[in-house]
């Protein structure tokens, strides 16, 4: 007891009462009077003539000298250390020189150049809408599927039916895969009931298609896509209400492809009129919960709300398609020569044809393919892998099962 309170006495203290220069121990140097070789918890020297000595340094110290106060209980109950680990650094650094780091948006420019990339649209509407010259008149090109088949008599079909026609279309050294698929047969019968269903099913048969790729163990290297990036709908330029097919159609599609409606052949109607068409479908639209592109929800940059709401308050584009140019002022432009004059497809002063060839092409496009990819293909595939986890009722011997939709799968 002596010895030991003697050994202790002949060193100094800190203000916090530990040992300053205890051999094996560092100095306390903190605020706190604790260095970083000191341990916060601490023990008596076993009598009540000293103070209280770290436990680190009693460990480095006294029992090097022979034996220690301590007993195994009271080490048990020693508290570990923990690291602290230092805040993030936020903000953006600043460089004190040249990286390169901005020449990656020139390496994916060429890449995409070399490559190309993949765009489909759906047209979807009654016969006479003027679907397929809308088509040839956002392109620029004959893409349409009427197009494609010169010669043939056009023959409204039984049922609904869908027709793709793909082309490759480059502009700057940019290449494009551009597939159309129409609809010919939507709503053209006396009897228009769950019209929509081929086209749901070739929806999801695309999405399918590419879920089978997607999950084979050796995968391609470039995953062909066929899936729908948008479809735009034709409303009939009735200048009263959406009829219930179109309500019912854009709910059921608005949930699974990006929906971008527009008011067809919109030179048939006055300013006000069209005016107050839009206000009707807008109203219905809002009163009926349809979400159409862009949607509301997938909004995250501040900026590109305020683009996408100006966007929707033009909702739906009131256009006019045409594929001839004729003579104004001595410039060829495209339009539509009437007994009145000449409606110039391409000026807004005459119709939004721009705004839906903007949305669609100048700056929207990537993101129609986003949303396709991260919103609805997503959903789409975590439905399917929910359901191929499920236990099956009954065994079919290894034999693909349909889902409710009517589609095979072997997942």
């Amino acid at each position: 007891m002596g010895g030991r309170g003697g050994a202790v006495g002949r060193l100094g203290y800190c203000h916090a009462g530990h040992v300053r220069e205890q051999p094996g121990c560092n100095p306390c140097l903190s605020p706190a009077g604790l260095g970083p070789g000191c341990s916060a918890a601490v023990t008596g020297t076993g009598d009540s003539r000293g103070p209280l000595i770290p436990r680190s340094c009693v460990g480095a110290g006294t029992a090097r000298r022979g034996g220690s106060s301590l007993e195994p209980q009271e080490r048990s109950m020693e508290a570990a250390a923990v690291p602290q680990e230092l805040p993030p650094e936020r903000g953006v650094h600043e460089l004190f020189g040249y990286v390169g780091i901005e020449a990656v948006l020139e390496q994916m420019k060429v890449k995409t150049m070399k490559m190309g990339f993949e765009f489909n649209i759906m047209v979807v509407g009654q016969s006479g809408l003027g679907k397929s010259t809308m088509v040839n008149t956002l392109f620029k090109s004959k893409v349409s599927r009427k197009a494609s088949q010169p010669g043939q008599e056009e023959r409204i079909p039984k049922t609904v039916q869908l027709q793709s026609v793909t082309h490759v279309i480059e502009e700057k050294g940019v290449k494009m895969k551009l597939t159309v698929t129409d609809t010919p047969g939507f709503g053209d019968q006396i009897n228009n009931e769950n019209c929509w269903d081929p086209i749901i099913k070739y929806i999801n048969e695309q999405y399918e298609r590419y879920l089978r790729e997607e999950i084979l163990i050796t995968r391609k290297r470039k995953i062909p896509d066929s899936r729908v990036h948008s479809c735009v709908y034709f409303i009939p330029p009735t200048g009263h209400w959406l009829r219930p097919l179109d309500l019912e159609f854009m709910r059921r599609l608005s949930k699974i492809v990006n929906v971008v409606p527009v008011i067809a052949k919109a030179d048939t109607l006055t300013l006000e009129e069209r005016e107050e068409f839009k206000q009707r479908i807008q109203q219905d639209l809002k009163a009926h919960a349809i979400s159409v592109y862009p949607q509301e929800d997938f909004d995250e940059d501040p900026d590109d709300r305020l683009l996408n709401d100006r966007i929707r308050e033009k909702i739906p584009f009131a256009v006019v398609g045409a594929d001839q140019e004729h003579q104004v002022n001595g410039k060829r432009v495209l339009g539509r020569k009437t007994k009145w004059g000449i409606i110039e497809v391409e000026n807004p002063a005459h119709c939004e044809f721009p705004m839906l060839q903007d949305l669609l092409i100048r700056s929207h496009l990537q993101d129609l393919k986003d949303i396709t990819h991260n919103v609805h293909y997503e959903s789409y595939r975590v439905r399917r892998l929910n359901e191929s986890n499920r236990p099956a009722p009954s065994s079919n011997n290894g034999l693909p099962c349909r889902d409710e939709d009517g589609d095979e799968s072997n997942l």
